[in-house]
C-alpha cells in the first residue's frame, strides 16, 4: 500500500526517521521503490542535474508533468512529491491553485511542494483546502538563488533564525504536512523540529530533523559538475558507467562484440532461394 501523508506524520510521531530521495524517471524510481524510501521527490533538480541547466529557474510546467508522469509510473509504495517549478505559483494564488492541480490531475504525483515560508502560507492553506497535500521548503531556496547570492547556509544570524521558526510555524498552520529544512544550522534545525507537531525533513541540516532528502544524482555519483558538501556519496557510479561505456566501444571496434551468443540465427538452408 502506498505511503500517505498520515503514515508520514505516523512516523514523526514514533520517533522513526523519514526517508526521501528524489527520481526523475521510470527505472530510477522503481529502484527508489524497491529499496523502501517513504517520499521520492521530484524535484525541478532536475533542471540542472537531468537537463543541463545551471539552475532550477529555467524548469517549466511541462518538464515537470513530463518526468513526475514517468516517476509515478514506476513508484508503488512511495508518495510521489511534485516540485512546483519557478513562477507556478508565485503571481497569484489561482495561478498556483490550478498548478498544483496540474501535477496531481496530469502528472499522477499525491501531494506537491513549493518555497518560501510566511509569504506562502496562505497559497499553501488555499492549495491545502482545495485537498491537496503541500511540502514546505524553507532555508536555502534554490529557486530564489540569485536574490540570495549563492548556495549559502539561512538563519545565521539571530534576526535569520526567528525568521526561519517563523516560516516554519506560519507553514504548518496553513496545513503543509512537512517542511523541507535546506542548508540550516544544526541547532537551528533541532530547535524548529521539535517545535513542529509536522515533520521536517533536512538537507545539510544535521541529524537532528525528523527525515532526510538527497539529490540521487549526488549520492551516487552521478552528477560530476560539482559535489554539494552536505552529500554523502554512497557510490561512484559515473566512473562505472564511463568504463563501462569504453568497454563497450573498444568491444565493438575490435569485433568482440556482438558475437554469436547476442544474436538469433537460423538454419542457413532457408536462405537458399533469396
Amino acid at each position: 500500500m502506498r505511503q500517505t501523508i498520515s503514515k508520514i506524520q505516523e512516523l514523526k510521531n514514533a520517533g522513526e526517521k523519514i526517508t526521501m530521495l528524489t527520481a526523475y524517471d521510470y527505472s530510477t524510481a522503481r529502484l527508489v521503490d524497491d529499496a523502501g524510501v517513504h517520499l521520492i521527490l521530484v524535484g525541478d533538480s532536475l533542471g540542472m542535474v537531468v537537463l543541463g541547466y545551471d539552475s532550477t529557474v529555467p524548469v517549466s510546467m511541462d518538464e515537470m508533468l513530463h518526468h513526475i508522469r514517468a516517476v509515478v509510473r514506476g513508484a508503488r509504495m512511495a508518495l510521489v512529491v511534485g516540485d512546483m517549478p519557478f513562477m507556478s505559483y508565485q503571481a497569484s494564488v489561482e495561478d498556483a491553485m490550478r498548478n498544483a492541480g496540474r501535477l496531481l490531475q496530469q502528472g499522477g504525483c499525491q501531494a506537491v511542494k513549493l518555497e518560501g515560508g510566511v509569504v506562502m502560507a496562505e497559497t499553501t492553506r488555499r492549495i491545502v483546502n482545495c485537498g491537496i497535500p503541500v511540502m514546505g521548503h524553507i532555508g536555502l531556496t534554490p529557486q530564489s538563488i540569485h536574490q540570495l547570492g549563492g548556495h549559502r547556509v539561512q538563519g545565521k544570524t539571530t534576526d535569520a533564525a526567528k525568521r526561519l521558526l517563523e516560516d516554519a510555524l506560519a507553514l504548518e498552520q496553513a496545513g503543509a504536512f512537512a517542511i523541507v529544512l535546506e542548508l540550516v544550522p544544526v541547532q537551528l534545525a533541532k530547535l524548529i523540529t521539535g517545535k513542529l507537531r509536522i515533520p521536517t525533513i533536512g538537507i545539510g541540516a544535521g541529524p537532528f530533523c525528523d527525515g532526510q532528502v538527497l539529490v540521487i544524482n549526488d549520492m551516487l555519483g552521478l552528477f560530476t559538475d560539482f559535489v554539494p558538501k552536505h552529500t554523502k556519496q554512497y557510490a561512484k557510479l559515473a566512473s562505472a558507467m564511463k568504463n563501462a561505456i569504453s568497454e563497450y566501444c573498444a568491444d565493438v571496434k575490435t569485433g568482440a562484440f556482438p558475437s554469436a551468443e547476442h544474436g538469433v540465427s537460423i538454419d542457413n538452408s532457408l536462405l537458399q532461394d533469396l
